[in-house]
Order: C-alpha cells, then sequence, then structure tokens
C-alpha cells in the first residue's frame, strides 16, 4: 500500500508530541470521497488535543493524525456518491480529526465545491472558523437588534467572522483583543473595542446579553459579573463550562456541526466582498508543529494556514 505524509499526534504533550510522519494512504468507501490536500486550516483545538486538554470529550486512540479542516482536488469518489466528482476543487470539514495528510477520505457530504474566485489556501481558511462563529452566536436564540454581545478573541479566525456577522445582524458589538489588532477589529465593525493587554474588559462591559468566549480560562471566569440578568455565555474553548457554571446563571457549551449549504453561501460573501476573510500567516507543512504552538502562545490575527504545495 502506498503510503502519504502526515502530521501525527504521538503522545498527549507540548510541540514535540506531534511529528511528521508517514501513514498509509487511505481509500474511499461509500458515501467518502478521496481529497489531494492542498492546503488546511490550523485551530485551536490543535494544540487543546495535543496536550490533552479535551481528552475526554474527544477520546482518542494515539498515535493519531490532527487537523480538522482542508480544501484540495477530489481524486477518487467511492460508492454512492454523485454529487462530487474526479478533479472537483473542494473544501470543508472533516467532522472528525485528520487534515493534515496529503491524501483524506472525507465525507461528501460535508464538502462543497471551491469558487473559481478563491485559491486553496483562502478555501481552507473558511469550512471552521466562518461556520463555527455563525453557530456560536445563534446557538442560545437568534440575534437581536439592539443585542449586546461582547465577543473575547475578536482578532482570531472565529472571532473575526463573529463580529461580522453579529454587526451586520444589528448588535451592539463589544471586542477583546491585543492592541495591536484593534484596528483590524475595528475595521470587521465593531462598536466598542477593548484592548485585553492595557484594559480589564469589565471596565468597558456591563449589562450584556450574550458572551461568545472563544479563549477560556480566566477570561471565561471573569465574564460571568458583566452578564445582563438573563444572559448567557456561549463557550467553544472549555467544555467544563456546563459543570462550572455559577448558580443563577446560563453557560451553553459549543460544538460545531458541518453545514455545506452555510459554508457554501460564507464562500459566496467572501468572493463579493460581503465577507472578509483573512489569512494572517501561511505555512509550510514542516513548519505545523511550529504553527501550532504560535496558536497557543501568540494572539492570532485571522487564520493560519499550512500550504501542502509549498517546498
Amino acid at each position: 500500500m502506498n503510503s502519504v505524509r502526515a502530521l501525527a499526534l504521538t503522545e498527549y504533550g507540548g510541540p514535540s508530541a506531534v511529528k511528521v510522519s508517514t501513514i498509509d494512504a487511505p481509500t474511499a468507501v461509500a458515501g467518502q470521497v478521496l481529497v489531494r490536500v492542498h492546503a488546511a486550516g490550523v485551530n485551536g483545538l490543535d494544540w487543546k488535543v495535543r496536550e490533552g486538554y479535551v481528552r475526554d470529550a474527544y477520546p482518542l486512540q494515539l498515535p493519531t493524525v490532527l487537523g480538522i479542516e482542508l480544501a484540495g482536488v477530489v481524486e477518487a469518489v467511492g460508492p454512492d456518491v454523485t454529487r462530487l466528482r474526479k478533479g472537483d476543487r473542494v473544501m470543508g470539514p472533516l467532522g472528525r480529526l485528520g487534515a493534515y495528510a496529503d491524501l483524506v477520505a472525507v465525507n461528501a457530504a460535508y464538502l462543497c465545491v471551491i469558487p473559481d474566485a478563491l485559491d486553496f489556501v483562502a478555501a481552507a481558511a473558511l469550512p471552521i472558523a466562518s461556520v463555527a462563529a455563525s453557530q456560536s452566536l445563534t446557538l442560545a436564540g437568534p440575534i437581536r437588534t439592539g443585542q449586546r454581545i461582547l465577543i473575547h478573541g475578536a482578532a482570531g479566525g472565529l472571532g473575526s467572522f463573529a463580529v461580522q456577522y453579529a454587526r451586520q445582524a444589528g448588535a451592539v458589538v463589544y471586542a477583546t483583543a491585543h492592541s495591536q489588532h484593534i484596528d483590524y477589529v475595528r475595521s470587521l465593525g465593531a462598536d466598542h473595542l477593548i484592548a485585553y493587554d492595557k484594559e480589564q474588559f469589565e471596565a468597558t462591559a456591563s449589562n450584556i446579553d450574550l458572551v461568545i468566549d472563544y479563549v477560556g480560562g480566566e477570561v471565561l471566569n471573569r465574564s460571568w459579573p458583566v452578564l445582563a440578568d438573563d444572559g448567557v455565555i456561549v463557550s467553544t474553548a472549555t467544555p467544563a463550562i456546563l459543570a462550572s457554571t455559577p448558580a443563577g446563571r446560563r453557560g451553553l457549551w459549543f460544538v460545531n456541526q458541518p453545514d455545506t449549504a452555510r459554508l457554501q453561501a460564507i464562500a459566496d460573501d467572501v468572493v463579493h466582498g460581503r465577507l472578509q476573510s483573512n489569512v494572517g500567516a501561511v505555512v509550510r507543512f514542516d513548519e505545523l508543529p511550529a504553527a501550532i504552538e504560535r496558536n497557543r502562545t501568540q494572539p492570532q490575527v485571522g487564520k493560519t494556514v499550512v500550504n501542502f504545495i509549498a517546498s
């Protein structure tokens, strides 16, 4: 059997726990297509899985290949797949781990065709962040005009889409970001900018209807007092929010669900300028372990994407 390059998690731990390895090339079974990966998005889940922070939520048998979204070309089509054909340029989430490999078998229902105006790197930045931002914003209910929303991590891949969606829905948006990224978040439409390295968000944000927590940790803990009486916090960063929500408060844990129709519509909005999608950094495959660690330790602007074709 042929082998392909992959980034494998061999044990829980720091940067050395992930290694560029070779694995057996997959085949496409019923309902799947085989995708030759050209680019893949880097996500916070990569280092959280690596360090074992979400091992209870996502039990794994190690070694396992990391990565949860990709863009590439259909190389083979499995039985019962009629919507996609060999040679189609596609993008999408996996609905599991395994995107950091040259060849990946993907559920065809999770993939959509990449618009001609998007290259693979731009396409790989969309599947997780753009859809998850939309879904997390509305998990507690539809956004209302005038609703006060606080978005933590507003400059990152998720946050930058969430700011845009919230403003388009007529919400009043409070956004936290590093001071060097404030102008970028302002360009997305945030009403109240809070540089978390220079000021406490509690000094500006109060009576908040909805907190979207893309950061976790002490940021989540400090967010409860700024809520309105009937406010809610939705977290993508802290699975334990369900067990740690204070009495009388409402906290929700968000898990992304693939939505091909929504992803296709978002891609069209990006192509026609109705949404901004920012690729903050592009790295080579051999730079992936370091890029995952930077996602953990440094403020992020937009998405980091790994280009499989770059030498």
